[in-house]
């Protein structure tokens, strides 16, 4: 299965750029790789040449490796077992060393990270049980002392350790105020590690262990190479901070930057806020596409502090682009050019203006109306993300259809149910309350939640879903499709892989539409989430079309949007809809529909507000950035990529 990542458009040209200026402003080297998938093949590589390497030398002991679970290293894992599988590499003389557990927890615990090592990695390989170190999360509170110093005693002088970063900069489990001299030992789990690591135990924080065993920050110095590894740009800032930062206790990751054989292996969405990505042109000479022309210019005005056109000559050389200005100037040139080009994203009609000059505009004016698809990874993130859009492509009387990819029965609390039942009681539909209680009692941590009550839940946010769309005219009949992709329905936080079976029923839809317009989620901040594996089934369905002779589908316009977590920034963005403040409400009113969503904490992330809040904050914010850079001002926008 192929992985998506977003389009290159200039940047900093590395070609033979001297490694000592490329990392210029890095305290660690950083790695950086098209996707998640790219930068794990690398890791493995490097793990597959340390060890044949020391098979080599013939040393009188075994290769001893570091590694660590959770979902960061889950493609790493599928890779090196498949390269064993393969006879590329035998772990026949490797030690692993896992870095951490939950304490307490037994070892054959669903959630034990003893387990995950298990059954994500060595269960798949050659590698001898007595081989294998993995803190013992069952060992009783009057020996655990002894036997973590045992444990570190073992782990010290690891040939190479690969590890993971957690959002707040954690290296296992030491978190902020964790010492740099740290050895193995037990550690209390704050609540917001707590709460994070709840995912693994069906949400339910009560049932999360309150402390765990990890090795210190100490033990990890003892390595002979780190690599540290992020994937996804919910972990941007964190990779920001661990690479260019300064020391800083508050962020455990940072003390490795004292070792000298340390590397972080990144891809485009973690590194996204590196100085390299972020402004080029202060590192190196640039490849000045007009979408990275945009991107500095935007950039200076930030810093800066001016609209577009009051940029001066000055502003230009004192902040690293003469370059710029010797290759496309003068700058009052430069100005009136990306100012331009800015205005023209912005239209009140994405869908295209009928019988108007669109020599300017964002979308052609014909076919008008034109046939919408509108993929939604859960049944709320269509008026989250672009509600406002959405209600202006139905008012305008476009053809448009919203597909909800996943049920996103997960995401439905157990008392939401039991409302719902006694409603149903109390209007005299049957009861069946005291039946659906006890399912609900019987579920037990770790393990998929019952049937009957996923059914439930899905409609639960499947009537949600339809009373939303109908809130603004849409009809929940012919123009709404809930698809139920299999990949989501393994009845736990873990989802199934993506196959075939997936990307045939979006298939089916875009041959049944044959949509002019595809809006669908860019959201990619985790590389293993629903809205990543959306996206990436929806585009390599749209592939396989193509292929087989589908060529309407050229003349198919793909818009990305975002929202639920981060925005587009202003320099990617090809169609810019305006909202007013009536429009901001109609879309709120909208998102209220999903009453089971209401008054939860939103995952993931620590923000405390509701989806709502902070869809029309970024809008807001948004529109707040055009009119700085001198356009006009608007109450909100909503923001999209066309995707080529």
């Amino acid at each position: 299965m192929k992985h998506f990542s977003l389009p290159k458009d200039g940047g900093l040209i590395e070609e033979n750029l001297p490694k000592g200026i490329l990392h210029s402003h890095e305290n660690i080297t950083a790695e950086i790789f098209d996707d998640a998938a790219s930068g794990s093949e690398s890791v493995a590589q490097v793990i597959v040449k340390a060890i044949s390497d020391h098979e080599k030398a013939a040393l009188p002991r075994a290769f001893k490796l570091g590694l660590t679970t959770g979902v960061t290293p889950s493609i790493l894992y599928r890779r090196l077992a498949e390269m064993n599988h393969n006879g590329e590499v035998s772990f026949s003389n490797v030690e692993v060393y896992s870095i951490d557990e939950y304490y307490p927890c037994r070892k054959d615990s669903a959630q034990s990270r003893n387990n995950r090592l298990h059954k994500d990695f060595l269960d798949l390989v050659d590698i001898k049980p007595e081989n294998i170190h993995i803190p013992d999360g069952a060992i009783p509170e009057d020996r655990v002392s002894d036997y973590c110093a045992e444990f570190d005693k073992a782990a010290r002088g690891l040939d190479l350790l690969v590890i993971g970063v957690g959002e707040g900069g954690q290296v296992g489990f030491n978190e902020a105020g964790a010492s740099e001299k740290g050895r193995t030992r037990v550690v209390p789990l704050s609540y917001q590690s707590r709460k994070t690591q709840s995912r693994n135990f069906n949400g339910d924080i009560s049932a999360t262990p309150k402390s765990a065993i990890t090795m210190g920050i100490g033990t990890m110095m003892s390595s002979r190479r780190i690599i540290l590894m992020a994937w996804g740009e919910d972990k941007a800032s964190v990779v920001r901070n661990i690479v260019e930062g300064g020391i800083d206790s508050t962020c455990p990751a940072t003390f490795l930057q004292k070792h000298d054989n340390i590397s972080f292996f990144t891809d485009e969405m973690s590194a996204s806020l590196l100085t390299r990505i972020v402004a080029p042109w202060t590192v190196g000479p640039c490849n000045w596409t007009p979408k990275l022309i945009r991107k500095a210019v935007v950039w200076l005005c930030d810093q800066v502090h001016k609209p577009i056109l009051k940029l001066s000559q000055k502003d230009y050389l004192e902040n690293s682009l003469g370059e710029l200005l010797e290759l496309y100037g003068p700058f009052d040139k430069i100005n009136i050019d990306v100012f331009n080009e800015l205005q023209h994203t912005i239209t009140g009609w994405p869908g295209g203006k009928p019988n108007a000059d669109d020599s300017t505009r964002p979308v052609k004016s014909t076919p008008f109306p034109k046939k919408v698809l509108i993929f939604s990874p859960h049944p709320d993130d269509d008026v989250i993300s672009m509600g406002g859009t959405f209600i202006r492509l139905v008012h305008q009387g476009h053809d448009v259809h919203v597909a909800y990819e996943t049920s996103g029965d997960l995401a439905v609390h157990d008392d939401v149910v039991l409302q719902h039942m006694d409603a149903a009681r109390q209007l005299g539909f049957g009861d069946r309350f005291d039946e659906v209680k006890a399912i609900i009692a019987s579920k037990k941590p770790g393990e998929p939640e019952p049937k009957e009550l996923l059914a439930l839940k899905a409609a639960i946010r499947r009537s949600e879903a339809r009373g939303a769309d109908r809130s603004f005219g849409l009809n929940d009949n012919t123009n709404v499709h809930f698809l139920n992709l299999p990949f989501y329905e393994s009845g736990g936080v873990t989802k199934l892989p993506r196959t075939q079976a997936d990307l045939d029923i979006i298939k089916a839809l875009i041959l049944k539409l044959k949509p002019d317009q595809i809006y669908m989620a860019g959201d990619l901040a985790d590389p293993h989430g629903t809205h990543r594996v959306c996206t990436e089934a929806a585009l390599e369905a749209i592939e396989q079309l193509k292929e087989e002779g589908k060529d309407w589908l050229e003349n198919t316009t793909i818009w990305l949007y975002r929202g639920a977590w981060m925005e587009w920034e202003l320099w990617r963005v090809d169609m810019a809809v305006p909202l007013s403040p009536d429009e901001v409400v109609e879309k709120r009113h909208a998102i209220f529909r999903h009453l089971s969503q209401k008054d939860i904490v939103p995952f993931p992330g620590d923000d405390p507000r509701e989806f709502w809040q902070r869809a029309e904050e970024r809008t807001q914010n948004t529109a707040k950035h055009y009119d700085e850079l001198g356009m006009a001002e608007y109450q909100a926008i909503e923001v999209f990529l066309r995707l080529k």
